[in-house]
C-alpha cells in the first residue's frame, strides 16, 4: 500500500503532499515531510532510488521511500514492504510523464499555481493508497476529458446537455 506521496523541492518546501495513512497526533504533517525529505536529500545521486526509511509516525521501520530526483524536485512515494520497488519507480515515471503532458513541460511553478490539476492527475493514478491506472494513454484521456469539461464550464457551456436554469 502507498502510505504517502510527496513532491518536494531541493530546499525541502513541499509542492504536493498526499497521505493515505493518517499521521497520528501529536505529530504534524510538516514533521513527517521534513523527516522524509532529510532521509532522501542526504543521499548522493549515485545511490539507488529506494531506501528503507524510518518514519516513527507509521510504526518506525517498515516504510520504504522510493523516489526520483528531477531537476529541482524530489518525487517521493512512501510505501509498505509489500510494494515492488521497481513498480513504484515506474509509477513515478508515469506520474511525471502525465504531468509533463498536462502542463507541456512541467516545472515547479506549475505545481504551485495548478495544485488542483496536479492532485487530479495523481488521483487518476492512485486512489486510497492503491494503484488504479498505469497506462499513460488512459490517464491522459481522463485528464483531457476533465480539462475539456473544465474549459466548457468556464465558457458558460453546458457540458452535460442539461437545461441551464440559472438565466
Amino acid at each position: 500500500m502507498i502510505r504517502g506521496v510527496l513532491i518536494v523541492n531541493n530546499h525541502g518546501a513541499p509542492r504536493l503532499t498526499k497521505f493515505y495513512v493518517p499521521i497520528p497526533p501529536p505529530s504534524t504533517t510538516s514533521t513527517v515531510i521534513r523527516r522524509i525529505f532529510n532521509q532522501v536529500a542526504s543521499r548522493p545521486d549515485s545511490f539507488c532510488n529506494y531506501l528503507d526509511g524510518t518514519v516513527p509516525e507509521w510504526g518506525g521501520k517498515g516504510t520504504k521511500l522510493i523516489y526520483r530526483h528531477y531537476a529541482t524536485l524530489y518525487f517521493v512515494f512512501a510505501v509498505d514492504a509489500q510494494e515492488s520497488d521497481l513498480g513504484i519507480l515506474d509509477l513515478i515515471q508515469v506520474f511525471v510523464e502525465a504531468l509533463d503532458k498536462r502542463f507541456e513541460n512541467v516545472c515547479e511553478l506549475d505545481l504551485i499555481f495548478h495544485s488542483d490539476a496536479v492532485h487530479y492527475v495523481l488521483d487518476e493514478i492512485v486512489m486510497g493508497g492503491m494503484v488504479l491506472e498505469t497506462n499513460i494513454v488512459h490517464i491522459l484521456a481522463a485528464i483531457n476529458d476533465q480539462t475539456r469539461l473544465h474549459k466548457s464550464s468556464l465558457q458558460g457551456g453546458n457540458a452535460s446537455g442539461d437545461i441551464d436554469f440559472r438565466r
